[in-house]
């Protein structure tokens, strides 16, 4: 069932990674802002470590970190993000990070920015290890606020066991009003995107409804709160 996206004060999104933001939420993204919602994107790694170097390839190991940031930088602009964090941490290492000093990085951006919605990865169904330390985290520092004082959580999840685990998503936004924002985006991080791009617009343009239902409808859950198996700090 389609939901209409609820006008916000204030989102915080979490990422680990460049790109993480462009194939599942930009386009909720890009509605807050058009609607004047600030939205601060956190994005904890340069993805530094990530496996692709452009099609043809155009960055190296050495070249790479620079141009993801840069890509970061461009997928914010296309996005109208004013506010891009980028946090400092290492890619592929962050689940041997501390849990609480992970924890306490998330806090503290709650504390400066009282978000009201919390976007990022539902934890136990991210399928990376950075997306599940990531989504570990912030579930830990919105549960170390009093519940009335806990922003909403719209998680993605895409793991394989996700539908029979979570069942089906809490809401499912209709984003084809900015899809040309969202397309932006993924053309930003073309480092990482060029292999899938051309194959996606054709599939696109051929009205394949898979392509059509992945790309132009994002999905979030409500973290069960009465089913919380993230451990206690």
């Amino acid at each position: 069932m389609l939901t209409e996206i609820e006008k916000e004060e204030q989102v915080l999104v979490i990422f680990p990674h460049p790109d993480d933001e462009a194939f599942g939420v930009s386009g909720t993204i890009a509605t807050h802002r058009k609607r004047g919602t600030p939205v601060t994107y956190a994005c904890l790694t340069l993805g530094e470590m990530g496996r692709n170097l452009g099609n043809p390839p155009f960055a190296t190991r050495e070249s790479l970190p620079e141009i993801r940031k840069a890509e970061l930088k461009n997928a914010a602009e296309a996005l109208d993000i004013q506010d891009l964090r980028m946090m400092g941490l290492r890619d592929k290492t962050l689940e041997f990070e501390d849990d609480c000093k992970m924890a306490d990085l998330v806090s503290n951006l709650l504390a400066e920015l009282k978000p009201s919605l919390v976007i990022s990865f539902y934890p136990g169904f991210a399928v990376h290890p950075d997306h599940e330390a990531t989504a570990r985290a912030v579930v830990r520092a919105v549960r170390r606020l009093p519940e009335g004082e806990r922003p909403k959580l719209h998680l993605v999840a895409f793991a394989n066991n996700t539908d029979t685990d979570l069942g089906a998503p809490d809401l499912v936004y209709d984003i084809s009003d900015v899809f040309e924002q969202k397309m932006a985006a993924l053309r930003a991080h073309i480092s990482q995107t060029a292999w899938m791009l051309k194959e996606m617009e054709k599939l696109l343009h051929q009205k394949d409804e898979t392509t059509v239902q992945r790309i132009m409808f994002e999905r979030f859950w409500n973290y069960r709160w009465d089913d919380d198996k993230v451990s206690e700090l």
